[in-house]
């Protein structure tokens, strides 16, 4: 593997623009490592080395010959009480994109090197300023597409999941030295915990594991968004539902069946969540090679969905409405029940569900039980209730498959020793366990891990 990260130098000064990208009123220019006060002495207009830590200072950056750049204020933070655990000064200069790249080339002049991606986070991580779980959580946080991702990225920011993860590793610390002493003493007459206490503790661990996996579907909607899907026959109202939902003419509306022959995506906010909003060719018998593709695709989209809206018409049920039905996943699919203006109150509820168990009646046209909707979907996606905003939600494909492993390795000391398996081969595979487990706060991990994760986050972070 090709690694984003060189090997990791302890001290060693890097600097990146800390703010997004563009034009704006601030820009910040972070510096740190072992040479950070030097390098910034070398360009501002005062003798950075001076400055008490945690102090701010007005002056001015300056070219390594002599040229004024800018007007800034300048932070200074003295190791180790800094992010990092390294010296580290911030820039703060005009936001201009041009006045911003000034100032960071002139630190490179001065001896700092470009960072790489999320490379302060992982100096903060090498130094034991947070754990590897934690260092996640700060991408986590800043690439947060609603408040529900922002709050649990926060909790596990703040420690909560590496908590949990510790109290595995130590109760599977002591169970391991149990392990291995019957291996080491097997006919000493020695006070160790018996058998069956044991085995409860690896079955109150597993326990455990299984209730953390269990959020990662709620969590991975939350962190990655979801993706909603528009689905059924021609001049159903599928455009029209998705220009009510998001406020707006997004997709064109008309009488003529098959308007909407390719796949038509916006972002859509909704009940504190992020969606991804696909309006999808009206599904039909065709011999036009444009729309048969529209429909590949459609279908294609129906397979990726985490939740299907099966619109259709209150006065038209046709034979391709009935073919959907048989062919939709029901346990993520809405039945909505459109043009439902057009038709008595009263009769609504005497429209069949179809095995359908999630099932509203709107009007697109009037936005008619579009409120319902709302409260269908948020229903769906929620179906065992919404996370509580301080619970430890697993958002992370990578901290998933750890649990998963560590918990397949706990299932199968359990099995050993219910079998009478040697302690021996319990004890490695609570090893193995304790492993997985160390790779979800980086106790154990390895080089190429640490490129591949830290590489996702932003320059600069």
């Amino acid at each position: 593997m090709q690694f984003v990260h060189r090997p990791y130098i302890p001290g060693e000064t890097i600097a990146a623009v800390a703010t997004a990208p563009g034009d704006g009123g601030v820009a910040i220019v972070r510096i740190c490592g072992q040479h950070a006060l030097e390098v910034a002495s070398k360009i501002f207009s005062r003798d950075v080395a001076s400055f008490a830590s945690h102090t701010v200072h007005f002056g001015k950056v300056m070219s390594l010959s002599g040229e004024k750049i800018d007007d800034v204020l300048l932070v200074v933070m003295h190791a180790p009480k800094t992010f990092t655990g390294e010296d580290t000064v911030e820039i703060q200069c005009h936001g201009g994109r041009l006045v911003t790249k000034t100032v960071l080339e002139a630190t490179f002049s001065a001896g700092a090197r470009p960072a790489g991606p999320g490379e302060f986070s992982l100096k903060a991580f090498m130094n034991g300023k947070v754990d590897l779980a934690q260092a996640e959580a700060i991408q986590a946080l800043v690439s947060s597409k609603n408040e529900h991702a922002m709050n649990f990225a926060k909790v596990q920011l703040e420690g909560a999941l590496s908590k949990k993860v510790v109290t595995f590793q130590k109760k599977l610390t002591e169970i391991c030295a149990i392990l291995e002493a019957w291996v080491d003493f097997p006919e000493e007459d020695l006070e160790f915990s018996p058998f069956e206490v044991v085995v409860d503790d690896l079955k109150n661990i597993a326990s455990e594991l299984k209730k953390l996996i269990d959020t990662f579907h709620q969590g991975k909607i939350i962190h990655e968004g979801i993706l909603l899907s528009l689905v059924g026959s021609p001049n159903v109202g599928k455009s029209s539902l998705m220009n009510a939902l998001l406020g707006k003419e997004r997709a064109i509306v008309s009488h003529i069946p098959g308007t909407t022959r390719d796949l038509i995506e916006d972002d859509l906010r909704l009940n504190g969540l992020h969606f991804r909003l696909t309006d999808t060719a009206g599904i039909r018998k065709t011999s036009e090679s444009i729309e048969e593709e529209g429909i590949r695709r459609t279908k294609t989209t129906i397979e990726r969905s985490d939740l299907i809206l099966f619109v259709v018409d209150v006065q038209d049920l046709d034979l391709f409405d009935h073919e959907l039905m048989e062919s939709l996943p029901k346990e993520k699919t809405v039945l909505v029940w459109n043009k439902s203006d057009l038709v008595e109150k009263n009769s609504l509820p005497l429209l069949s569900n179809f095995g359908f168990r999630h099932v509203v009646h709107v009007s697109a046209k009037t936005l008619f039980g579009l409120d319902d909707l709302h409260r269908k979907i948020d229903e769906v996606i929620f179906e065992k209730g919404c996370p509580h905003k301080d619970e430890v939600v697993i958002t992370s494909l990578r901290h998933k498959e750890s649990l998963v492993g560590a918990l397949n390795a706990i299932e199968k000391v359990i099995e050993g020793l219910e079998s009478d398996v040697s302690a021996e081969f319990a004890a490695f595979d609570a090893r193995m366990a304790l492993n997985e487990l160390g790779m979800i706060i980086g106790t154990n991990v390895t080089e190429d891990v640490l490129s591949a994760i830290f590489s996702k986050f932003c320059i600069g972070k």
